[in-house]
């Protein structure tokens, strides 16, 4: 098995990192043949830059093609050496973005109406980083995790957690799976969204609930078994791992006591060892003794991330987000190796699946949809807008069906293409690249774009030409080039009926996340026939137009 790539390239201490780019940075092993690979040189490049980032912005192709796609793969492996001091200064106009849940619970307490501004805060900043970070692939496995260990805004006081499980997800996102798991089963808005807060010993008592009669008798309570499920089926071992029903219940009674402090001592982690259930206990076959406090918690938690199961889960989740919605078994079986091999090095498996021939294969080209993030964030990237430190930008992502922070679910966001591509989601994709292209987007104009003056300059064949090769991956279908050059919605005169999330269902007017519904929101999603008195659509030139539908196309809508 190869080395962790870059390895060798640690600086030494008291040392400057070697700048991304810089010759000899990052050397590329000689296993790694570019010639060999099924993509040709400049399709391993495009796609590289679709798959282990947001999508490329002006210059990046012909950034990446100069220094070789190994090499800045390499690079985005060690987002520690990659100076990201813009974005930090965009990232702090933004308020509210550095409020602790203890600050947060003390100054806007419970039921927190004017927190609105906090979630905002956060959708806004994780959106900003997705647009603007140079450290593309680490913002891409924070998405990732997101969605492995998600948690629902709208649940209990988890928007009061939000930007502490952001930062919590980031700390670990390309470090030891081992750790963002503990990180995780101890974070208040995990405790809180899957109520292992409340889970104690059978039959522990507790006081009675707040507002009940004066003299109101102890309540009796017992475990619940919402966390230590998902924990099994979601995190770890996934739905075919091999427990049983008796090992959930065995895991759930493990971390009995794992809760949240009270909201004036500071709303962190506590164990609670009176909450606790004391008893021996077997997990997947390993008896774990009685009376040894909250290291039942973390044995358990041990004995998952370290589980042939996990590794096979986190692998082909991993092999699904970056190679193919059915991604090949070979492959899985040997990111799984990596993972296990080296204790759950996440760094150490990415670089075995970012640089294996299934990721630069012919199937994988185009293969992927891209979620309501992702069409949002690779089309400010395509038009060098930046990044936007308003909640603006993250209410489109939820117009489009994928508010953040908003899946209720415990599955999170789908990392396959199926369920984002039903209903009027195609309607909504278009219509949100014309309103692009009419500059109804945060910091996205065509007159800022590096690439629209000389592609004005041109006759209509110039422009489709230029509009493919800066924004479809320098391919295109006969299909499109026949709509960039009608300059026709293909599917004009298709009502749309309200925003369609991933599951299906229409919202014609329900808020997003942080309850932003109506007048509120930007004008970039699917919309009814206008209403008498309503704005018109609005009206584009043929160049824009082209623009709009080139971004409403299929293969900008593929990764």
């Amino acid at each position: 098995p190869r080395p962790a790539p870059g390895a060798s390239a640690e600086p030494r201490p008291g040392s400057a990192a070697p700048a991304v780019g810089a010759p000899g940075a990052l050397p590329t092993p000689a296993a790694w043949r570019v010639e060999e690979r099924e993509q040709s040189a400049e399709r391993q490049v495009r796609h590289a830059l679709a798959r282990v980032g947001f999508g490329p912005r002006p210059g990046d192709v012909a950034r990446v093609r100069a220094l070789g796609v190994d090499r800045w793969i390499d690079g985005q492996l060690h987002p520690e050496r990659i100076d990201d001091r813009a974005l930090e200064e965009v990232l702090a106009t933004i308020p509210a973005l550095g409020a602790t849940a203890a600050s947060l619970l003390r100054d806007r307490p419970p039921p927190g109406d004017r927190l609105a501004d906090v979630v905002g805060a956060v959708q806004a900043a994780r959106l900003a980083r997705a647009v603007a970070s140079e450290r593309q692939l680490h913002e891409v496995m924070v998405d990732f995790w997101h969605n492995h260990f998600s948690v629902f805004a709208g649940k209990s006081l988890v928007r009061y957690h939000l930007g502490d499980y952001d930062a919590t997800i980031r700390a670990h996102a390309l470090g030891r799976f081992r750790d963002l798991l503990g990180a995780t089963a101890r974070s208040p808005a995990m405790l809180l969204y899957l109520d292992n807060a409340q889970s104690v010993a059978e039959g522990t008592r507790v006081p009675a609930r707040r507002g009940a009669p004066d003299g109101a008798p102890p309540r009796r309570r017992g475990i619940n078994e919402n966390y230590a499920r998902e924990l099994l089926e979601l995190h770890t071992l996934g739905a075919d791992g091999g427990y049983t029903q008796q090992d959930v219940v065995a895991v759930a009674r493990a971390l009995t006591g794992w809760s949240v402090e009270p909201r004036g001592q500071g709303a962190g982690f506590r164990f609670r060892p009176l909450a606790h259930d004391a008893g021996p206990k077997t997990v997947l076959g390993t008896r774990l003794p009685g009376g040894r406090g909250m290291a039942d918690g973390e044995a358990v938690l041990d004995l998952l991330a370290r589980h042939p199961s996990t590794a096979r889960h986190i692998a082909r989740k991993l092999a699904v987000r970056f190679v193919s919605d059915s991604p090949p078994g070979a492959l899985v079986e040997r990111v799984a190796a990596t993972f296990a091999r080296t204790d759950g090095d996440l760094r150490a498996t990415l670089a075995t699946l970012l640089h294996a021939p299934e990721f630069f294969a012919e199937s994988a080209w185009r293969s992927k949809v891209k979620s309501p993030l992702e069409v949002v964030a690779s089309t400010a990237r395509a038009l060098g807008a930046p990044a936007d430190p308003t909640p603006r930008t993250a209410r489109v992502v939820a117009l489009l069906g994928q508010p953040l922070f908003g899946r209720s679910s415990p599955d999170g966001w789908p990392e396959t293409g199926a369920p984002w591509m039903n209903g009027g989601a195609i309607l909504a994709r278009i219509n949100f690249g014309l309103a692009v292209a009419a500059g109804r987007l945060p910091g996205a104009t065509l007159a800022g774009w590096s690439e629209s003056a000389t592609l004005r300059g041109r006759d209509a064949a110039g422009q489709i030409d230029g509009l493919v090769d800066a924004l479809l991956g320098g391919e295109a279908s006969p299909d499109t080039r026949a709509v960039l050059t009608r300059g026709e919605n293909p599917l004009a005169g298709r009502g749309a009926t309200g925003t369609t999330g991933a599951d299906g269902a229409d919202e014609p007017d329900a808020p997003d996340a942080m309850g932003v519904a109506g007048a509120d929101r930007p004008d970039v999603g699917p919309r009814r026939a206008p209403r008498r008195g309503s704005p018109a659509a609005p009206r584009l030139d043929p160049f824009a137009l082209r623009v709009g539908l080139a971004l409403g196309a299929p293969e900008f809508q593929r990764r």
